[in-house]
């Protein structure tokens, strides 16, 4: 079960799980939704991504059904992903023409991350990597992320689509339609709330 936390230098979670294919896609599952959470969904699919060759490392090279820990945390800028394990031996990357098992996935996580690295703990090691968030991760996207999740709940829709950013733009929009429809019924004009929208969102992109 995951154990999340939140403070005031960002949020944290971790999810210990068994080193096996099918928990594969319940690691990305349990990425997505804390991202979505946080308010850094711009980041799930790298996250998934890297969660996935990470752990299919663990699998692989560490063996099927050995335990692990995901440990996630989001700051203001980026987001960092550790995969604990209890091995020592640190993951060696490959040449770029050599084949899977010599770390061509290393490859590709080098690539997308702002960092990435190996470290010994008590127990075995660690493999971590750092994305970039940039200025996306503050209080007004983290508001808007638990804003939308619970209307997603309420209109009965989900993430399993292929495209995480699809259903999010979809979502938001459907919202949005909700809200004007809301504020019709109550006599204000939805255009000038809008407008008002807009601008103050320029503003404060403009401040940024």
């Amino acid at each position: 079960m995951a154990v999340y936390e939140e403070s005031a230098l960002g949020q944290r979670c971790v999810l210990p799980f068994c080193a096996e294919p099918e928990e594969v896609g319940k690691l990305r599952n349990a990425v997505r939704g804390a991202l979505r959470r946080w308010g850094a969904a711009v980041v799930a699919e790298e996250a998934e991504l890297a969660v996935t060759e990470l752990a299919t490392n663990i699998i692989k090279h560490v063996g099927q059904g050995t335990a692990a820990t995901l440990v996630m945390e989001a700051k203001a800028d980026r987001v960092r992903l550790e995969l604990h394990d209890k091995s020592s031996l640190a993951p060696v990357m490959g040449s770029a023409g050599c084949d899977e098992e010599c770390g061509r996935g290393l490859h590709l996580l080098a690539a997308m991350s702002l960092d990435w690295g190996a470290l010994l703990t008590v127990s075995g090691k660690a493999v971590w990597c750092e994305l970039s968030l940039g200025p996306l991760q503050c209080p007004r996207g983290r508001r808007a992320a638990a804003v939308l999740e619970a209307y997603q709940q309420l209109a009965g829709s989900g993430m399993a689509a292929p495209s995480a950013r699809v259903v999010l733009e979809a979502s938001a929009a459907d919202m949005i339609v909700d809200l004007l429809h809301w504020l019709a019924q109550r006599g204000l004009d939805p255009d000038e709330v809008l407008d008002d929208a807009q601008a103050r969102y320029e503003a404060v992109v403009d401040a940024a």
